[in-house]
């Protein structure tokens, strides 16, 4: 019997900050989702944008080193016209921050099976329809 294919998980910067923090329930069900090598973890140069500067800026070197594991390990979608067009529509359709409607955006171009999120799951965010949209809150 073959394995099956591993699940395309993108994420949103909330589940990386809660993994790092490593300090509640949040956290451990973050290090799952992480760490599950059923899983083929998709990042964007927006995730990058909201989480390496201030731990660089800060002088955060184990942040950073953990931050580089993840991104290493995962598959990367870099910033395009066509990303930030599906974010817009996205945004005006579901009423999402424009963070959120990135990465949701993210989610969708790369053909991925969820969007993990750390946003509580009562956010417009739940609302979408084009791609599985799961909250660590609910793990």
């Amino acid at each position: 019997m073959a394995d099956s294919a591993p699940r395309r998980t993108a994420i949103d910067a909330n589940v990386l900050i809660a993994a790092w923090s490593a300090q509640d329930a949040l956290a451990a069900m973050a290090l799952k989702v992480l760490e599950d090598p059923q899983r083929r973890l998709i990042v964007s140069d927006a995730l990058w944008l909201e989480v390496f500067p201030k731990a660089q800026f800060h002088r955060q070197h184990a942040e950073q080193r953990f931050y580089e594991a993840v991104f290493s390990r995962a598959e990367h979608v870099p910033w395009s016209a066509e990303l930030m067009e599906r974010a817009k529509d996205l945004a005006c359709r579901y009423g999402l921050a424009a963070m959120d409607a990135t990465h949701l955006a993210v989610a969708v171009v790369s053909r991925a099976d969820e969007l993990v999120s750390g946003e509580k799951p009562a956010k417009p965010l739940y609302r979408a329809t084009e791609v599985h949209v799961r909250s660590l809150w609910t793990h």
